[in-house]
């Protein structure tokens, strides 16, 4: 998608200048309306970058001052204000809120025709939405069509100045549904991205976006991936900690294996969604998750999980029992009996009860290591396998 700042770089545009709401310069833009009254509101589209000249207003400050705070509130890219008869100057309050609330606000000169802008600014975004759809299909291949003509992949992948022997990695983020994929998260989390990630292709797939990256140009000063996604993460979701947004990334392939990084990241994101105490966002920190997903002869794992674990599902199921997620607290808590006590909210004698109970079932020493991790090993196969 295109941004305000790369739109504003085109040499025609110079004599248009950014006045305030400098730090929104980044927010996408995806088309333009000329609007002369915040009554015309109807037909006017999220995203879209608003032109007037004040000519409906009759000079009123206030009139002004409701189209900026309506343009900002239905989701504006920015506002163009043509000065001249109309709008002599751009009043202080305009200012204020545009710097208040990150909201760009551009000032045209008079004798710059209005409709030159439109006409250039539709030509480029037009031009900029093919090159899109063009490298979507290119990220869409690689990742999802194994029958492609590498040979003709490298060369476009060389006309973008991308080498298809360097190594690259994919970030997928999701929203839990299609509709969730809004023009107002993309930028979210491409703006995030960018400050740690060279994005080199993107694209919308399902309810993913899916980003190819180039980590090697990441600089030491650049934060970490999780300070990213945290980020990205609390302006999603606001105040609350919880949210339906996962993001996770592969580790880094050649373009001709770049699948398996996808395959990473949504392995990753499985892991997140389901149990996000984990704190994973990354391949790389998966740990021992990676060999469990990588045997390739699933009854041995679900064999192991049946023979470490069946005897307790069988005794919960029996009695109408809890065991199951007494144990797996036991194992977070590595067997400290007033840390269980606290978490499960029980006297530290039902936590010794409940111990020897599961001893009793399993015939194991609960404090013994070797035990405490094939148990824990049986739990992340369960996690895996749900």
């Amino acid at each position: 998608m295109i941004t305000l700042k790369k739109l504003f770089s085109l040499p025609e545009l110079e004599p248009i200048r950014l006045v305030a709401g400098k730090n929104g310069i980044n927010r996408f833009i995806n088309g333009v309306n000329v609007m002369e009254s915040d009554r015309l509101v109807e037909f006017f589209k999220e995203n879209e970058l608003l032109v007037t000249t004040g000519i409906n207003m009759g000079g009123d400050e206030r009139k002004l001052n409701a189209l900026v705070n309506m343009a900002f509130n239905r989701k504006a890219a920015g506002i163009i204000l043509n000065v001249g008869p109309y709008i002599p100057s751009i009043p202080e309050p305009v200012f204020q809120f545009a710097d208040e609330h990150r909201f760009p606000v551009f000032e045209m000169p008079w004798a710059y025709r209005i409709a030159d802008f439109v006409k250039i600014t539709v030509q480029y975004l037009t031009a900029a939405g093919q090159g899109q759809t063009k490298t979507e299909c290119l990220l869409s291949e690689i990742l999802f069509d194994p029958e492609t003509d590498r040979r003709l992949l490298g060369k476009e992948l060389s006309q973008l100045g991308i080498e298809a022997d360097a190594h690259f990695s994919i970030i997928v983020g999701t929203a839990g549904s299609v509709s969730d994929v809004s023009s107002r998260l993309l930028h979210m989390i491409e703006n995030e991205l960018s400050k740690g990630y060279k994005i080199l292709l993107s694209m919308v797939h399902r309810d993913q976006i899916i980003y190819m990256a180039d980590r090697t140009e990441i600089q030491i000063s650049a934060p970490p991936l999780s300070k990213l996604i945290q980020s990205i993460r609390g302006k999603y979701g606001g105040k609350s900690e919880k949210t339906d947004l996962f993001i996770g990334a592969g580790s880094d392939y050649s373009v001709k294996n770049l699948s398996e990084s996808y395959d990473e990241a949504m392995a990753v994101i499985h892991l997140a969604r389901h149990y996000p105490d984990l704190l994973i966002c990354e391949y790389k920190d998966v740990g021992a998750y990676k060999i469990i997903m990588n045997v390739r002869d699933r009854n041995v794992v679900e064999t192991f999980h049946q023979e470490t674990l069946g005897l307790l599902y069988g005794y919960d199921k029996l009695h109408e029992t809890d065991f199951v997620h007494f144990l797996r607290v036991f194992l977070e808590e590595d067997g400290h009996t007033a840390n269980i006590a606290r978490k499960e909210f029980v006297h530290r004698n039902t936590v010794l009860y409940k111990t020897k109970k599961i001893e009793s079932i399993l015939g194991v020493d609960l404090y013994h290591p070797f035990v405490k991790m094939n148990l824990s090993l049986a739990f992340m196969i369960e996690n895996v396998m749900r």
